[in-house]
């Protein structure tokens, strides 16, 4: 695992125990309480590095916490919603899509709203993040994660976007995307739509402003040290090493704390970069290829593979 050596494995280390304890199988449970040896040590002589594949390329992309302007009550600029979770909602049952919310408005006086922004391209954005600060007029903030989503396959307007030969591959990032919706009015919004998914959000304004939002272990995921995978293949709280390529190459012991609706396959990762706009504007540049390789408890790599190590 090429820079394996140069890594810093005890940063990789701190924020392994943050969700160490949540793991519940028992190969991980006995693992977690032999976490006392040094970092390097630990991750060499308790894991083995295990490639998963499923035929797919590697894309790693980047996320980030956005830090949005909005207010609690609606009124002036603040007129589009963050909606709870509607007590109607079936997990895994097709509900409304984002266009039918959007037009449709079927949560009017409900008392969903959690609050109100300023800008439609915001909210999408924020649902694609998945968590996000609202910076209230009178200077406070307020902080919003992950409730639940409406049960529709996620799409992606980027590539919708190079499908109709708007832009090239290479040329698609968050600030593009967001740029060519704001310029062109109806055509703008109705690319929007064309992403049926829809995120309901829970208010987590308790979690200390100095730590990251919440992942899907219910814990802060670090900037530099989080990745979002997908479950079907990684296990949520294992290490993983990953070899970015492109133009900023990285080589690094992330953890799995996260998931998100377009992070699908063996070989797919979003790496969290951190709050605020300088973490977006990072998060946003990344398009990469490369390797994943996952660290798994020596017996959970034997029974996967049939090899000893």
């Amino acid at each position: 695992m090429s820079g394996w050596a140069a890594d810093n494995h005890q940063a990789a280390f701190d924020v392994f125990r943050t969700t160490c304890a949540d793991v519940k199988q028992p190969d991980w449970v006995a693992l977690r309480d032999m976490a006392h040896t040094g970092p390097r040590d630990f991750f060499e002589t308790r894991f083995c590095p295990v490639l998963i594949q499923d035929g797919g390329p590697m894309v790693f992309t980047g996320y980030f916490e956005p830090e949005l302007r909005g207010a609690r009550v609606r009124g002036g600029d603040y007129r589009h919603p963050i909606y709870a979770v509607p007590d109607d909602l079936v997990a895994g049952t097709p509900y409304f899509t984002r266009r039918e919310i959007e037009t449709e408005q079927p949560f009017a006086g409900r008392n969903l709203e959690l609050a109100w922004l300023a800008d439609p391209v915001d909210l999408f954005f924020l649902q694609v993040q998945g968590s996000g600060r609202i910076r209230l007029p009178d200077g406070d903030l307020m902080r919003v994660g992950f409730g639940a989503k409406n049960g529709r396959d996620y799409t992606s307007v980027g590539k919708a976007l190079v499908k109709r030969g708007v832009f090239a591959p290479d040329q698609v990032t968050a600030a593009t995307i967001r740029d060519w919706v704001h310029r062109n009015g109806a055509t703008g919004r109705a690319l929007l739509w064309e992403n049926q998914s829809y995120v309901f959000f829970r208010e987590v304004s308790d979690v200390p402003a100095h730590l990251g939002p919440l992942g899907a272990m219910n814990r802060s995921i670090t900037a530099g040290r989080s990745i979002a995978v997908d479950p079907a293949f990684v296990p949520l709280g294992a290490p993983v090493w990953i070899e970015k390529a492109g133009r900023a190459p990285l080589h690094r012991l992330m953890i799995a704390q996260d998931t998100g609706s377009a992070i699908k396959g063996a070989q797919r990762a979003d790496i969290f970069f951190g709050t605020g706009l300088a973490a977006g504007l990072a998060a946003g540049a990344i398009n990469d290829g490369g390797r994943m390789v996952v660290l798994l408890p020596i017996t959970v790599a034997a029974r996967l593979t049939g090899v000893t190590p």
